[in-house]
């Protein structure tokens, strides 16, 4: 399998964190500069690319954690797969018993600027964030990709001493894995293998709302459609047509969330910070909305979540800092030194 240079030298990989930082503020309406080596058949509906720092055709004894790391909206799941690289190096004898696992959702524009099969899985720009339909070859939800790996994961032929799956991800990444977190099927088969699933939320532009009310109300009150999906419950995808609201709130509750928000995440003119009014309506900028919507899901009528919150002190939106930082690694890999629950 192949390697990615610049994750041969440390140097190379310091570089390779500034450029990620910056991308950040390119546009995702061009095709992306790497597409993921691996394949992953998602119910035989199509192909998913994506990354993996282990090959998962064999037996892997060794690996007691496997942790998803979902790329942003620039779809650049090489950058990502190298912050993944980062934190398993720094997490020393804890990220060797790691599978670091980088899929990627692609758009059109990625399959004919890189002539890639047909099978190949794509969806719209920013439509894979919310759980939509893939737009070809078969309408397979993103969610659906994303309960393959877990289905694979719950292997024991495969991994036979995994003890826990982590779904973390950054910015629109962020956004993928506070929804399926809500949405999400696969984890039941990892249950049935007594293996334990976490989701890591780190700075998403919007979270999904159990109810009508937001942070600001009188912007939600003149934006048409800011309770709709994937801001709140109302017109959800199929993927979700058969649980009601209810029953994803508690679902919701039950599962073991971490938010990681930067605190330094507070640019309300952000180039990829999500400017519509639906976003608007849950607060002005990043680390706000994610404050704002931790402290409406304790004061809702279902019980404690099983829901913890950490500050980043001094990171802004930048994912790889997050990733690697004390918290990131204590939410990736339980490695203490955090300290930054409010």
């Amino acid at each position: 399998m192949r390697v990615l240079a610049c994750i041969a030298a440390v140097a190379l990989v310091l570089i390779c964190d500034r450029a990620f930082a910056a991308d950040e503020d390119a546009p995702n309406r061009k095709p992306v500069k790497v597409v993921a080596d691996a394949r992953l058949s998602v119910g035989g509906q199509g192909m998913l690319p994506l990354y993996l720092s282990s090959d998962w055709s064999m037996p892997l004894p060794a690996i007691s954690r496997a942790i998803i790391v979902l790329h942003g909206r620039l779809r650049n799941a090489d950058d990502y797969y190298m912050s993944a690289h980062t934190a398993q190096l720094a997490a020393g004898g804890d990220g060797q018993s790691a599978l670091m696992i980088v899929p990627q959702f692609l758009a059109e524009i990625d399959i004919e600027a890189h002539k890639l099969s047909a099978d190949t899985l794509r969806w719209s720009l920013e439509g894979w964030e919310g759980g939509d339909a893939a737009l070809a070859p078969n309408p397979v939800s993103s969610f659906e990709a994303l309960d393959a790996i877990l289905a694979k994961l719950s292997d024991r032929r495969i991994f036979p001493n995994l003890k826990q799956v982590v779904v973390a991800g950054h910015s629109g990444g962020g956004q993928v894995a506070q929804r399926y977190a809500i949405a999400g099927k696969g984890e039941v088969a990892l249950s049935r293998q007594h293996i334990d699933v976490r989701y890591v939320v780190a700075n998403p532009s919007s979270y999904a709302y159990f109810s009508s009310e937001r942070p600001e109300p009188k912007i939600a009150a003149s934006c048409p459609g800011y309770n709709n999906w994937k801001y709140g419950m109302d017109a959800r995808p199929p993927y979700l047509g058969d649980a009601t609201p209810v029953a994803l709130e508690q679902r919701y509750v039950e599962r073991e969330v971490i938010y990681l928000l930067g605190t330094l995440d507070t640019n309300p003119e952000h180039p990829a910070l999500d400017k519509s009014c639906m976003a608007k309506a849950q607060g002005p900028y990043r680390y706000a909305r994610g404050h704002n919507y931790v402290d409406v899901m304790a004061k809702r009528d279902h019980g404690t979540p099983n829901h913890r919150v950490w500050d980043v002190a001094g990171v802004g939106h930048d994912g790889d800092k997050m990733l690697t930082s004390k918290c990131g690694l204590a939410a990736l890999f339980d490695i203490p030194g955090c300290g930054a629950e409010r």
